[in-house]
């Protein structure tokens, strides 16, 4: 009997112990990967929500009032009423600041995008999704060392059996231990299989992740495009105004 026990020894050690502790170590490594990708994910979304000039999680309407540009183009209407049609830059007053209310949805447009197509999964992934694989992590930790605990009690309760006396009742509470120590065993394997699940599934995931980026280029491309577009259909109208002044104004001094 001593001789199975050792045998059984030699087996829990060499083989549950050495499986747990390889994936430990190869968890650990992908742990700070991903520890890093979310430090990195969660310093880009707080920089990127600075450069927006709208409230973040404000509804359309909301964001447009709050917008400086919405605010310059008020401005700009009403000094342009208050001067009257009869001024050239009344009138001038008049037509940029309806141009520069166009400039303000376009841009609220472009924000509203950038939260939901960007910011959104970023947030996501260094809030959440990360934290949760983590977690799990840790978890796994904590059950190997259940483990650990319950495989000792097993093993002290077979090392008593040849050395007690009462062998029937110590080979029954043997054989509970044995029970409570698989149970712990079939906990860890079911922890380290969904966290090497969802590891893999992170990492597969890593060119979804990097094409956030190139969706906020591509975003702010487009809002480019379409700025550039109100500006060019504004321009034409108002600046044979101001050749017209300044012909005006030649004339007089002749």
């Amino acid at each position: 009997m001593k001789k199975q026990f050792n045998r059984m020894k030699q087996l829990a050690n060499q083989t549950v112990g050495r499986q747990v502790l390889k994936f430990t170590l190869d968890s650990l490594s992908i742990e700070r990967r991903m520890e890093l990708v979310r430090v990195v994910s969660h310093n880009t979304h707080k920089r990127m929500v600075s450069c927006l000039q709208g409230h973040i999680g404000a509804d359309a309407e909301k964001r447009h009032k709050k917008l400086p540009l919405t605010a310059l183009s008020q401005a700009m209407v009403e000094g342009g009423n208050q001067l009257g049609e009869d001024s050239l830059i009344g009138k001038m007053m008049e037509v940029c600041g309806e141009a520069e209310n166009r400039l303000a949805s376009e841009l609220m447009q472009h924000e509203l995008q950038i939260e939901k197509d960007v910011l959104d999964p970023l947030s996501q992934l260094a809030e959440l999704d990360i934290p949760n694989i983590l977690k799990q992590r840790k978890q796994l930790a904590k059950l190997v060392l259940d483990y650990d605990s319950a495989r000792a009690r097993w093993l002290q309760a077979t090392k008593s059996i040849i050395s007690g006396t009462n062998t029937q009742a110590l080979t029954a509470k043997a054989d509970l231990l044995k029970e409570e120590m698989d149970e712990a065993m079939n906990k860890v394997e079911l922890c380290k299989d969904q966290l090497a699940a969802d590891m893999y599934s992170f990492f597969s995931k890593e060119g979804d992740y990097a094409c956030y980026f190139v969706t906020l280029l591509e975003a702010q491309a487009d809002y480019h495009r379409r700025s550039l577009t109100v500006l060019e259909s504004v321009l034409p109208t108002i600046q044979p105004l101001c050749l017209l002044d300044d012909t005006i104004h030649l004339q007089q001094q002749k």
